[in-house]
């Protein structure tokens, strides 16, 4: 009996098959609420709104970590009908470790916090803002997240070399501008860390232009980087288009997927 109640809550939490009403229901009251939680994050900002609504606010937020808390424990308990996190204790762990699992306990833990641990105000404040970790969890339900999901971890190792040209490029260009503009601008570019912020504005073309270069030597220097910085930002933007490109094409080939984990199962065409 126990037995069947949690795999029956299992197939509820995750998500909602084509037949499965309750799940569906689930899903669509779990998504809903995510989403007024965080329409009254932003205007639990407004002022106005703060103080006339305060009470509202804090009754609804007392409500949903409840029910988010309710959630995450279910899922807790349910985790091992999936075959991947099958052991009772171990099983469980890997479980509370997935990426999924960390953003529910993240959503709801700093609520609990205060009531264990002494918190300055200040740091309070700062926790509120975890508060809009609980808009990730609507990726669980979410095919479009699912896919960038995919893409991401499909193309990992691609974005992670990417990355490192960036970081190598900006390394560079902030420690070449430094020395060249130093000796005239020494209150700009003082450091080579207060020259990254001018290589970040200028490798992403944003040029907010409050940090610039006036040496004849700087500015071509500052022109070269400028162009390089074009062709290296839109190397992930390649990188992703090529991955969903991919994945639109799997899915195309690929018609079953895992009710659990959302992988393809089998490839019919």
């Amino acid at each position: 009996m126990n037995k069947n109640i949690k795999k029956r809550t299992h197939r509820i939490l995750e998500k909602a098959t084509k037949n499965d009403l309750a799940s569906k229901i689930f899903d669509i009251f779990i998504i809903t609420l995510i989403i007024l939680n965080i329409i009254f994050v932003i205007f639990g900002t407004v002022k106005s709104f703060n103080v006339k609504y305060f009470l509202f606010f804090k009754y609804f937020e007392i409500l949903s970590i409840i029910i988010f808390t309710i959630e995450y424990i279910l899922r807790i308990w349910s985790c091992t009908e999936n075959i991947r996190f099958k052991n009772p204790f171990l099983g469980r762990l890997r479980f509370i470790i997935t990426p999924m699992a960390v953003i529910d306990l993240i959503s709801i833990l700093p609520f609990y916090l205060p009531m264990f641990i002494p918190l300055d105000l200040r740091i309070l404040r700062a926790f509120r803002l975890f508060r809009l970790f609980r808009l990730f969890k609507i990726g669980r339900y979410s095919k479009a997240m699912i896919t960038l999901g995919n893409v991401i971890n499909e193309k990992k190792e691609e974005l992670i070399i990417s990355v490192l040209a960036v970081i190598i490029l900006l390394i560079i260009s902030s420690s070449l501008m430094y020395y060249i503009e130093n000796a005239i601008q020494p209150d700009k570019f003082s450091s080579i860390p207060e020259s990254m912020w001018w290589g970040v504005a200028t490798l992403t073309t944003v040029g907010y232009g409050d940090i610039y270069p006036i040496t004849p030597l700087g500015k071509f220097f500052g022109a070269i980087i400028s162009l390089l910085g074009v062709g290296l930002f839109a190397l992930p933007a390649g990188i992703l288009a090529s991955g969903f490109n991919e994945e639109i094409q799997k899915r195309k080939n690929f018609r079953i997927t895992c009710p659990y984990c959302g992988k393809y199962i089998d490839n019919i065409k």
